[in-house]
């Protein structure tokens, strides 16, 4: 908890900086002629380029400590990504193509900065520019920043991703956006194992969102992961589990999803990850902490309202009431009613028609997979 709270901290302070004003630092009469023009010609183009030139420069070279000279300059460049006449799209395609052209410079100049200080602030900033601009065409190099070591270079690098912009551009017609939206996915899939709750979130609404069968392919990849911490017991922030399961039930109960194949496999998912939400409550609730019984609890009453209600189309409220009223008991004959057992199908999976698998001797499951006894602590040498 302590290094999310570090993180997180780190984030805000340069988030902060993202909104501060003051004055300009980068000359803008010129681009504001353009601007306000209705016909632009290969001198227009030329300023464009010049004024994007500079202010990525003056953003790079910067030193000032407070950085309020870089926020000002990112909010300078935004303010003019774009027209303010007819000319918009031929504006926008050579902004465009200036800002990938240094952007790309800017990072390669940073990788030179000392001390490491001033070189993340920098590639922080630039990251934050880039999830400013919401331009699909810069997304090449928010793909080389997933790997870098820094987990706020990670998490802005993977927000610029999958900002609604990028979405938007991605599921719009168009062979070219189609295959960066898979390759998107693919590079995201492989940070899935490895990343926090902040990252594994964007990348599952992101998932849920973005038009392509990869993406419930990640949407899926990301339940399995938080079902296998449930089963051993290191998951941690069970509060991230109410957007997975939300989203999972969005992607099942939607008429586009009805037919298809993996309709049964993602209802199996939210069904197998509610019922170990439930079973680590029941089964924690002498050994958890306060923060993750109130968490657990939390998801339990939510996805009972707002995805089990209305997939079964009738109003739900017996686990909220057996949370509020601590019986245990309760929620277990619910569980049973809702998700199955060993002697019964449950209500969920009859009216969503699918099992839990198979055993390993090819019986299928009609009961959820009990979560494991949890581990007994070490004793201490």
């Amino acid at each position: 908890m302590r290094g999310k709270r570090t993180f997180l901290g780190v984030l805000a302070a340069f988030l902060v900086l993202a909104v501060h004003s003051g004055s300009e630092a980068v000359d803008t009469r010129a681009i504001d002629r353009v601007r306000n023009k209705g016909v632009l010609d290969s001198s227009d183009f030329q300023i464009i380029d010049d004024f994007v030139n500079e202010a990525v420069r003056e953003l790079v070279r910067t030193k000032d400590e407070g950085f309020s000279s870089i926020a000002t300059i990112r909010s300078v460049i935004l303010s003019r990504s774009s027209s303010k006449t007819s000319v918009q799209a031929q504006y926008a395609e050579e902004f465009s193509k200036s800002a990938l052209k240094y952007i790309s410079l800017g990072f390669q100049d940073a990788e030179k900065l000392t001390p490491e200080g001033r070189k993340l602030k920098v590639k922080v900033n630039l990251l934050i520019l880039m999830d400013g601009l919401e331009d699909v065409r810069l997304a090449d190099l928010a793909i080389g920043a997933l790997k870098d070591k820094n987990t706020v270079i990670r998490y802005l690098a993977v927000h610029s991703l999958t900002n609604a912009g990028i979405v938007k551009q991605l599921n719009s017609t168009g062979v070219d956006n189609s295959k960066l939206a898979r390759r998107i996915v693919e590079r995201l899939g492989e940070l899935v194992d490895k990343s926090g709750p902040e990252v594994i979130r964007l990348m599952a609404e992101f998932a849920a969102a973005v038009k392509v069968a990869q993406g419930e392919d990640l949407l899926g990849q990301i339940a399995d992961m938080r079902m296998k911490r449930y089963a051993d017991w290191t998951v941690q922030y069970e509060l991230l589990d109410a957007a997975i399961l939300r989203l999972l039930s969005e992607k099942i109960s939607s008429p586009a999803v009805l037919l298809r194949k993996n309709e049964a496999a993602g209802a199996r998912r939210f069904a197998q990850l509610y019922s170990y939400v439930l079973q680590r409550y029941v089964k924690g609730r002498d050994s958890l902490s306060a923060t993750q019984k109130h968490q657990l609890a939390s998801v339990l009453v939510e996805i009972e309202q707002s995805c089990i209600a209305k997939l079964l189309e009738m109003r739900q409220t017996v686990i909220k009431r057996a949370v509020e009223g601590g019986d245990y008991t309760a929620l277990l004959q619910e569980h049973s009613r809702l998700l199955g057992d060993k002697t019964r199908a449950g209500r969920l999976p009859l009216k969503l028609k699918f099992d839990y698998g198979e055993t390993s001797d090819g019986v299928k499951r009609i009961a959820p997979i009990a979560l494991p006894e949890q581990p007994r602590p070490k004793a201490s040498e």
